[in-house]
């Protein structure tokens, strides 16, 4: 499966990514990696692994609806089959959903639907909650609202810190990213609803 990242910082989901796709943990292949952001460390972790990445500025497009049409026509090039997004912190209008519909995945750092949008980890520790997390989901028009696909639970410490709760989440969310992707690939997400079931053998993906 040929794989189309978007990303803004790091990019240490999309290196999980990468190296389980060299590993041959997924059947899948990461083809082009976009920012919206020229000095984002996820496209000199793509260039490194030989992977195609490209910087698109949003600033010289008229509107947003005009940036996500001009990244649907990009990924589509480049016969992206499944868009995942690793701290993309652009919200995906109607357009660019509906093109890609039910083949765009995003990681967020809580148990959603609690805590979405940003500074999850924040909204965690002022919330008082005892137990946080990482949720992978699909992508539909709201700001994290999409069909939950896999979830990982992370206990919430005394004196913990934004940045701490956000480390030790993150290394979660690499490996339930993975296994999301690997899931996809094989076929075995099939979506009833809002409810994605894991099915057993080579499922469509999607009704």
């Amino acid at each position: 499966m040929r794989l189309g990242v978007l990303a803004s910082g790091r990019g240490t989901n999309l290196q999980a990514i990468l190296d389980a796709c060299v590993n041959r943990e997924v059947p899948a292949r990461v083809v082009l990696v976009i920012s919206d952001k020229p000095q984002a460390q996820a496209l000199e972790r793509a260039r490194a692994a030989g992977v195609l990445a490209e910087y698109h500025d949003p600033r010289i497009h008229p509107g947003r609806a005009s940036y996500d049409r001009h990244l649907a026509d990009r990924l589509e090039e480049a016969g992206v089959e499944l868009v995942c997004l690793a701290g993309f912190m652009r919200i995906l209008g109607s357009a660019f959903v509906e093109r890609f519909r039910h083949r765009i995945l995003n990681i967020h750092p809580s148990l959603l639907p609690a805590f979405p949008g940003k500074d999850a980890q924040r909204q965690a520790l002022e919330h008082g909650v005892k137990v946080s997390g990482c949720t992978v989901h699909l992508v539909d028009e709201g700001v994290d609202t999409g069909p939950i696909v896999l979830q990982a639970a992370v206990p919430v410490l005394e004196g913990d810190t934004e940045e701490s709760l956000a480390e030790r989440i993150l290394q979660h969310e690499h490996r339930l990213y993975v296994e999301a992707i690997r899931l996809y690939a094989a076929g075995r997400l099939q979506l009833e609803g809002r409810r994605v079931r894991i099915v057993p053998g080579g499922a469509c993906q999607g009704t």
